[in-house]
């Protein structure tokens, strides 16, 4: 059962991830969609994920939120020292993105995908139907990790979008690939509640990142600032509405 769920979560990566590579003339369009549902997906998924582990403290400070800093300031390091992140002085716009910084991210939420699917086959093992809300939730936010999945690995310069869509095509099938491998996984073995909680803090502050530092200034490069920031809202407005439902 784990495992034929697990084939759900990849067919809505697949349905996410489909519409990104779709998307041409509207990129400023699905990059402020994407910035949106990165925001949301952070404060209102990933994030609460991560305190109701039930994480120890350090400092009286809980240590998903530690490794929530330490995730931020990791990719912002890499960047500096990559060069990654060439913006012009005095504008967001025209910015320079090699890649390395997005393919970063699109692997964190492979990570994050095959998590779910070790979820997907933890929680089936709950009392009543609570697997299967869990598994509900799992789902909804699926089609975010394929779309965000796609925009991250594709985040390169215009000369080079042809193979930035054939490595996104990739990610976007590692990253089908990752639930049901979590799934079958999960049948033989059970994940630590204590490393849960700092991942998803890790992997949150990586992610907030992208979104402030990469996405969303390309998004508004050049482009009508209205219409992005309406996608903008959209995109955040859109998972507040799928966890409340999904809760």
């Amino acid at each position: 059962m784990a495992v034929l769920l697990s084939l759900v979560a990849a067919a809505m990566i697949l349905a996410g991830g489909t519409l990104a590579l779709r998307a041409r003339d509207r990129r400023h369009l699905v990059l402020g969609l994407a910035g949106g549902i990165v925001l949301g997906v952070v404060s209102f998924d990933l994030i609460p994920e991560a305190l109701a582990a039930g994480a120890p403290e350090l400092l009286h400070v809980p240590v998903p939120m530690i490794a929530f800093a330490a995730g931020f300031a990791t990719l912002h390091v890499a960047e500096q020292l990559t060069a990654a992140h060439r913006a012009h002085e005095g504008e967001y716009a025209p910015h320079r993105h090699p890649g390395a910084s997005g393919r970063v991210a699109a692997g964190a939420l492979i990570t994050h995908t095959f998590l779910d699917g070790l979820t997907i086959g933890v929680a089936l093992r709950a009392p009543g139907a609570t697997g299967l809300l869990v598994c509900v939730a799992i789902f909804a936010h699926n089609f975010a990790d394929g779309f965000t999945t796609v925009t991250f690995a594709s985040l390169r310069d215009p000369a080079a979008r042809q193979g930035a869509r054939r490595g996104a095509a990739r990610f976007l099938a590692a990253a089908m690939l990752a639930p049901v491998a979590g799934a079958s996984l999960a049948t033989v073995l059970a994940v630590p509640g204590h490393v849960l909680g700092p991942y998803l803090g890790f992997v949150s502050g990586v992610l907030l990142y992208l979104a402030a530092a990469d996405i969303l200034p390309e998004a508004h490069a050049g482009h009508p600032r209205a219409a992005t920031l309406a996608a903008t809202g959209a995109g955040v407005a859109a998972v507040l509405l799928i966890v409340g439902a999904a809760h």
